[in-house]
Protein backbone atom coordinates (compact mmCIF):
# COMPACT_ATOMS: atom_id res chain seq x y z
CA UNK A 1 0.00 0.00 0.00
CA UNK A 2 1.31 3.41 -0.97
CA UNK A 3 2.15 5.80 1.86
CA UNK A 4 0.59 9.24 1.95
CA UNK A 5 1.93 12.29 3.73
CA UNK A 6 0.27 15.27 5.34
CA UNK A 7 1.14 18.65 6.74
CA UNK A 8 -0.83 21.47 8.33
CA UNK A 9 -1.15 25.09 7.21
CA UNK A 10 -2.60 27.87 9.32
CA UNK A 11 -4.83 30.21 7.28
CA UNK A 12 -7.40 32.97 7.75
CA UNK A 13 -10.13 30.34 7.32
CA UNK A 14 -8.64 27.94 9.85
CA UNK A 15 -6.16 25.11 9.86
CA UNK A 16 -5.76 23.33 6.53
CA UNK A 17 -4.68 19.70 6.24
CA UNK A 18 -2.73 19.13 3.01
CA UNK A 19 -2.21 15.55 1.81
CA UNK A 20 0.23 14.32 -0.84
CA UNK A 21 1.53 11.14 -2.45
CA UNK A 22 4.95 12.94 -2.65
CA UNK A 23 4.43 14.07 -6.26
CA UNK A 24 0.89 15.47 -6.23
CA UNK A 25 -1.49 17.16 -3.84
CA UNK A 26 -4.42 14.78 -3.40
CA UNK A 27 -6.29 16.57 -0.65
CA UNK A 28 -6.77 19.90 1.11
CA UNK A 29 -9.35 20.16 3.86
CA UNK A 30 -10.35 22.94 6.21
CA UNK A 31 -10.48 21.83 9.85
CA UNK A 32 -14.01 20.66 10.65
CA UNK A 33 -14.98 20.41 6.97
CA UNK A 34 -17.66 17.95 5.92
CA UNK A 35 -16.15 14.85 4.22
CA UNK A 36 -12.75 15.56 5.87
CA UNK A 37 -10.19 13.15 4.32
CA UNK A 38 -13.06 10.95 3.07
CA UNK A 39 -11.17 9.85 -0.06
CA UNK A 40 -8.10 8.73 1.92
CA UNK A 41 -7.88 5.01 2.57
CA UNK A 42 -4.09 4.75 2.86
CA UNK A 43 -2.03 5.24 5.99
CA UNK A 44 -0.83 8.84 6.41
CA UNK A 45 2.36 10.08 7.99
CA UNK A 46 3.05 13.67 9.05
CA UNK A 47 5.90 15.06 6.96
CA UNK A 48 6.35 18.82 6.82
CA UNK A 49 9.50 18.99 4.68
CA UNK A 50 8.36 17.58 1.33
CA UNK A 51 9.06 19.91 -1.64
CA UNK A 52 5.41 19.59 -2.76
CA UNK A 53 4.29 20.89 0.65
CA UNK A 54 6.74 23.79 0.52
CA UNK A 55 5.39 24.68 -2.96
CA UNK A 56 1.75 24.39 -1.84
CA UNK A 57 2.27 26.47 1.31
CA UNK A 58 3.89 29.20 -0.82
CA UNK A 59 0.84 29.03 -3.12
CA UNK A 60 -1.44 29.49 -0.09
CA UNK A 61 0.75 32.35 1.24
CA UNK A 62 0.23 34.15 -2.06
CA UNK A 63 -3.48 33.30 -2.26
CA UNK A 64 -4.27 34.46 1.27
CA UNK A 65 -2.31 37.68 0.73
CA UNK A 66 -4.74 38.55 -2.10
CA UNK A 67 -2.76 37.30 -5.10
CA UNK A 68 -4.15 35.01 -7.78
CA UNK A 69 -1.76 32.06 -8.05
CA UNK A 70 -2.65 29.69 -10.87
CA UNK A 71 -4.14 26.29 -10.13
CA UNK A 72 -1.75 24.63 -12.58
CA UNK A 73 1.25 25.70 -10.46
CA UNK A 74 0.45 22.81 -8.11
CA UNK A 75 0.41 19.20 -9.37
CA UNK A 76 -3.02 17.89 -8.37
CA UNK A 77 -4.41 14.36 -8.47
CA UNK A 78 -8.08 13.87 -7.67
CA UNK A 79 -9.59 10.53 -6.79
CA UNK A 80 -13.17 10.22 -8.00
CA UNK A 81 -15.43 8.81 -10.68
CA UNK A 82 -15.79 10.24 -14.19
CA UNK A 83 -18.75 12.47 -13.28
CA UNK A 84 -16.95 14.06 -10.33
CA UNK A 85 -13.76 14.49 -12.37
CA UNK A 86 -15.72 16.42 -15.03
CA UNK A 87 -17.27 18.68 -12.37
CA UNK A 88 -13.93 19.31 -10.63
CA UNK A 89 -12.29 20.16 -13.97
CA UNK A 90 -15.04 22.73 -14.64
CA UNK A 91 -14.45 24.24 -11.18
CA UNK A 92 -10.83 24.85 -12.17
CA UNK A 93 -12.05 26.97 -15.10
CA UNK A 94 -13.93 29.49 -12.90
CA UNK A 95 -11.77 32.63 -12.93
CA UNK A 96 -10.43 34.12 -9.72
CA UNK A 97 -12.83 36.74 -8.40
CA UNK A 98 -15.76 35.29 -10.35
CA UNK A 99 -18.66 33.07 -9.43
CA UNK A 100 -20.94 30.72 -11.30
CA UNK A 101 -24.02 28.75 -10.34
CA UNK A 102 -24.72 25.07 -9.81
CA UNK A 103 -27.16 25.34 -12.71
CA UNK A 104 -24.53 26.74 -15.09
CA UNK A 105 -22.17 23.90 -14.23
CA UNK A 106 -25.05 21.43 -14.70
CA UNK A 107 -25.55 22.75 -18.25
CA UNK A 108 -21.83 22.33 -19.03
CA UNK A 109 -21.72 18.78 -17.65
CA UNK A 110 -24.89 17.81 -19.55
CA UNK A 111 -23.30 19.06 -22.78
CA UNK A 112 -20.04 17.17 -22.10
CA UNK A 113 -21.97 13.98 -21.34
CA UNK A 114 -24.39 14.45 -24.28
CA UNK A 115 -27.38 14.62 -21.98
CA UNK A 116 -30.41 16.82 -22.36
CA UNK A 117 -30.08 18.14 -18.82
CA UNK A 118 -28.35 17.54 -15.52
CA UNK A 119 -29.57 18.13 -12.00
CA UNK A 120 -28.01 21.01 -10.08
CA UNK A 121 -28.31 18.80 -6.98
CA UNK A 122 -26.08 16.15 -8.58
CA UNK A 123 -23.57 18.90 -9.33
CA UNK A 124 -23.80 20.05 -5.71
CA UNK A 125 -23.01 16.53 -4.51
CA UNK A 126 -19.89 16.32 -6.68
CA UNK A 127 -18.78 19.81 -5.65
CA UNK A 128 -19.31 18.97 -1.96
CA UNK A 129 -16.93 16.03 -2.32
CA UNK A 130 -14.17 18.12 -3.94
CA UNK A 131 -11.07 16.74 -2.21
CA UNK A 132 -8.85 19.77 -2.84
CA UNK A 133 -10.54 22.74 -1.19
CA UNK A 134 -9.60 26.30 -2.17
CA UNK A 135 -7.09 25.27 -4.89
CA UNK A 136 -9.97 23.64 -6.81
CA UNK A 137 -12.28 26.61 -6.21
CA UNK A 138 -15.62 25.11 -5.25
CA UNK A 139 -16.23 28.22 -3.12
CA UNK A 140 -16.87 30.11 -6.39
CA UNK A 141 -20.18 28.29 -6.96
CA UNK A 142 -23.34 29.96 -5.68
CA UNK A 143 -27.08 29.39 -5.84
CA UNK A 144 -29.05 30.57 -8.87
CA UNK A 145 -30.52 33.37 -6.75
CA UNK A 146 -27.05 34.58 -5.74
CA UNK A 147 -27.13 32.97 -2.30
CA UNK A 148 -24.01 31.47 -0.75
CA UNK A 149 -25.37 27.99 -0.48
CA UNK A 150 -23.74 24.64 0.15
CA UNK A 151 -20.10 24.77 1.13
CA UNK A 152 -18.54 21.78 2.91
CA UNK A 153 -16.22 24.15 4.80
CA UNK A 154 -19.15 26.26 6.00
CA UNK A 155 -20.96 29.26 4.52
CA UNK A 156 -18.95 31.71 6.67
CA UNK A 157 -15.69 30.39 5.18
CA UNK A 158 -17.12 30.51 1.66
CA UNK A 159 -18.02 34.18 2.27
CA UNK A 160 -14.47 34.91 3.55
CA UNK A 161 -12.87 33.32 0.48
CA UNK A 162 -15.12 35.21 -1.93
CA UNK A 163 -14.44 38.48 -0.06
CA UNK A 164 -10.69 37.79 -0.24
CA UNK A 165 -11.05 37.42 -4.03
CA UNK A 166 -13.32 40.49 -4.27
CA UNK A 167 -15.74 38.22 -6.08
CA UNK A 168 -18.67 39.91 -7.74
CA UNK A 169 -21.72 37.94 -6.60
CA UNK A 170 -24.11 39.77 -8.95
Amino acid sequence: MKMLYYTKYSSIVGELTIVSDKENIIGVWIKGQKYFCNNIKEKMEKRDNLPIFYQTKKWFDRYFSGENPEIKEIPLKTNGGEFRQIVWKILCEIPYGSVTTYGEIAKKVAKIQNKEKMSAQAIGGAIGHNPISIIIPCHRVIGSNGSLTGYAGGIDIKAKLLKLENADKN
